[in-house]
């Protein structure tokens, strides 16, 4: 059973408490990498280890007057350590502290949606066993074709989560660097063996170069994975709508007791899921173009970039988080309904097996434009009579020449096109 959403967990990273005790770690970090090279007495670096400390409310009444979040951290900082608070912050720039911080966030952000990718990816593991051998129409261009399992559908589905959750973790590995490297990159005002220290106690790498900033293609190769993923959301939202559709009633979204799906009809049960994430799906392709976007920055950086970033990253990982779990929610519990889709099937009038019969033909030696030919003009009629394309063919002449009764009988055989699907579960590992 799915558990019920709660926000705090992926809220929490984004919340400006947490934001801000990632700065001071920072900030310890660098005055413990100091003290290492002798600039820093290790006693200041316990006095700052024990005393660092600042509450929001300071920290917002102080940027009233500064108009810089980071100056005023620094303010109500010093204002708890006291004298010693003058080795914080030594030879460092405001996007050191607010870039790694950053990457920090986004690294937790993406251990998150690792684990709801795992969730997902195990729901469809085992509803794609549950319904390997459910038989049911495939479409292409929203026209029946060939006959499938619903299991291969969503076996589709689920590796493509598999390629998706290695997506997710290079982007992870992208985004995890750090930088302390001063105003402009250059070391100038802070030994690269500060980096390293800080890098080292947060678990993150030093990025080998940046100016002032870590270079936001890193950003956006982040924010461009979580569309790609949201996108794959939304491909399986939209069919499940279109499989939820009255004429088609394939499978439907689990109608919970008291629930309502109209205001002024009774009667519906409408797919509110699939829509709400097809709808937020769009929401995380946009903020990816914004990300694209920041990657243009004015010489060795300008804050265009940031507060566009204090929009589209909290909010893409806290929608993709209620997305993925939403998604996994919804396959869980859904309704499938394998005597409808075979009763969809049925409504062809057999044409599904026209390529069969084609095959078939030419391998009696019908050049295959002449044995398309007789299959095409024959499953016109079929449209046209609603007469059982089996049948037609059963009575052209032309057809008999080359196929008698039983072989005709034997083309028309569902299982003829489900035999390989255990060989595909197997190349998926799902067995």
């Amino acid at each position: 059973m799915i558990e019920r959403y709660t926000l705090p967990e992926m809220g929490g990273i984004w919340t400006d408490e947490h934001r801000l005790s990632l700065w001071l770690k920072i900030e310890i970090a660098a005055c413990e990498g100091w003290a290492k090279l002798g600039k820093i007495p290790n006693e200041a670096v316990e006095v700052i280890r024990e005393k660092a400390s600042f509450t929001w409310e300071r920290v917002q009444a102080l940027e009233e007057v500064t108009q810089h979040d980071v100056l005023a951290f620094l303010t109500n900082v010093a204002e708890n350590v006291g004298d010693e608070a003058k080795y914080i912050h030594l030879g460092l720039t405001s996007s050191d502290v607010l870039d790694t911080a950053l990457s920090l966030q986004l690294v937790e952000a993406s251990d998150i949606l690792l684990s709801k990718l795992e969730a997902l990816e195990t729901v469809l593991r085992r509803r794609a066993l549950e319904h390997r051998d459910t038989i049911m129409m495939g479409r292409t261009h929203g026209i029946h074709a060939e006959p499938i399992t619903f299991g291969l559908k969503l076996a589709v589905w689920y590796d493509e989560i598999r390629r998706q959750k290695k997506r997710l973790a290079f982007a992870r590995e992208e985004i995890r660097v750090g930088k302390i490297s001063g105003a402009v990159g250059t070391f100038a005002n802070v030994d690269p063996q500060v980096e390293a220290h800080v890098c080292q106690a947060l678990n993150l790498e030093p990025a080998l170069i940046s100016n002032q900033i870590l270079q936001r293609d890193r950003h956006a190769c982040y924010m461009t994975t979580l569309a790609g993923i949201a996108s794959t959301l939304d491909k399986m939202a939209t069919e499940l709508r279109n499989l939820q559709r009255t004429d088609v009633h394939e499978v439907e979204e689990a109608f919970g007791k008291g629930q309502k799906g109209s205001s002024a009809m009774p009667h519906k049960k409408n797919p509110i899921t699939p829509e709400r994430i097809c709808g937020m799906a769009r929401v995380v392709r946009a903020n990816a173009q914004v990300a694209l976007e920041n990657v243009a920055l004015w010489h060795e950086r300008d804050i265009s970039h940031s507060s566009a970033e204090r929009m589209i990253l909290p909010d893409s990982t806290i929608a993709l988080d209620y997305m993925l779990y939403k998604m996994t929610q919804l396959m869980d519990r859904l309704q499938v309904f394998p005597e409808q889709m075979k009763e969809n099937i049925d409504k062809g009038f057999g044409l599904i097996f026209s390529q069969r019969v084609m095959l078939a033909l030419v391998e009696k030696g019908v050049s295959r434009e002449t044995a398309y030919a007789l299959v095409q003009r024959n499953a016109m009629e079929a449209w046209n009579t609603r007469e059982q394309f089996q049948s037609l063919i059963g009575r052209d002449p032309s057809v008999r020449e080359y196929l008698d009764e039983e072989e005709i009988f034997a083309l028309f055989d569902y299982k003829y096109h489900t035999k390989h699907v255990a060989d595909i579960f197997q190349r998926l590992g799902l067995v």
